[in-house]
């Protein structure tokens, strides 16, 4: 039997997302005798929907209802933050007490936490935007990992973490087998589980970290609103504050209050472009006592000022951009340095 799989995409949802979603099932029915899935693309919001790279895909109105046999996949990027059509929001209730099985895909997280299916549950979503889908749904369990399962509800963080979560969902359907050949044709592996963290490396390359580094850095990510000092930063990891510090300049390439610093920075521009929090309250939420200090950090770190950067993209940009990257931040603090040194032989 046949068994339907209907995307509902939202504007400039992320293609990279939709296509990890379904490429599993349609390479599911490449190797099957007859079809095993068959994929339908929907939406309220018209009948031909652009993706953040500019590609749309032609969709139908969404049905009435959907049979509790169906999969519905909500696929939401850029926007969805603040995405509020009602009707949608009825028509997805509608769906879940008819039975359906619903997957979030990306920050389409936030519609179901909107629809209020996510209440009690465990969610993620992409990890750039954990901190302000916190902030606006304190009492949902989120975690960042790949994907989380709770009843009939599973929210996905998007991007790869599709490739792992249909394999399971195929696995779960019709098999180990079939499952590990459509992984050796997608040449995905390992395949991992959804408790697998979204985050590897951390602005150097693809190298991983020292686990002293690691617990390093999910003590200050755990104590962004009241930063802690270096020496009981290295108490808690359990290294002398020395020590602590030269593994993470070999490791970050940048000293724990830099790298402190710059997460706060991020966590501000997250809760900036995903909540209604005056700049002020954003400041004290990301660590700073300082309005005038957080409005300065913030300009020398992204370009402009706290208030400029309340949408993720704005509607006179032609494309999204993320400035503020790890990667970005320890560049400059090389260029920096370098300019110090070469300032200082000319002495």
């Amino acid at each position: 039997m046949t068994q339907n799989i209907f995307c509902l995409l939202l504007p400039r949802f992320n293609m990279y997302s939709l296509m990890n979603i379904v490429e599993a099932p349609r390479i599911a029915n490449y190797l099957s005798p007859a079809p095993l899935y068959a994929v339908h693309h929907i939406s309220f919001d018209g009948a031909s929907i652009a993706a953040s790279n500019n590609m749309s895909v032609e969709c139908a109105s969404p049905p009435e209802r959907l049979d509790r046999n169906d999969m519905l996949f909500v696929v939401g990027s850029w926007g969805a933050e603040r995405y509020a059509n009602k009707k949608l929001f009825s028509w997805i209730r509608v769906q879940a007490r008819l039975g359906v099985k619903i997957y979030s895909v990306e920050q389409g997280a936030y519609l179901l936490a909107r629809a209020g299916l996510l209440n009690n549950r465990k969610a993620t979503t992409h990890w750039s935007y954990i901190a302000g889908f916190q902030e606006q749904f304190p009492d949902i369990d989120i975690a960042e990992q790949l994907f989380t399962e709770a009843g009939q509800i599973t929210c996905c963080s998007g991007s790869t973490a599709g490739i792992d979560l249909m394999l399971k969902v195929i696995r779960d359907h019709h098999g180990e087998a079939l499952a590990g050949e459509i992984s050796n044709q997608v040449m995905h592996h390992p395949v991992r589980s959804g408790k697998d963290p979204q985050r590897k490396s951390l602005g150097r390359g693809l190298e991983r970290l020292g686990p002293d580094v690691r617990a390093a850095i999910e003590i200050i990510e755990a104590n962004i609103s009241d930063p802690l000092s270096v020496p009981e930063i290295a108490r808690q990891v359990g290294l002398s504050q020395r020590q602590l510090e030269r593994q993470f300049n070999k490791s970050v390439g940048c000293s724990i209050v830099q790298f402190g610093l710059l997460l706060r920075l991020q966590h501000a521009r997250v809760l900036l472009i995903s909540t209604d929090l005056g700049v002020r309250e954003i400041a004290t939420a990301s660590g700073f006592n300082s309005l005038s200090h957080f409005a300065q950090a913030f300009k020398k770190c992204f370009g402009r000022r706290p208030s400029a950067n309340r949408q993720a993209w704005p509607e006179q940009d032609a494309a999204p951009h993320w400035p503020g990257t790890l990667g970005g931040f320890l560049e400059t603090l090389n260029a920096q340095h370098k300019a110090k040194l070469e300032n200082q032989k000319a002495l």
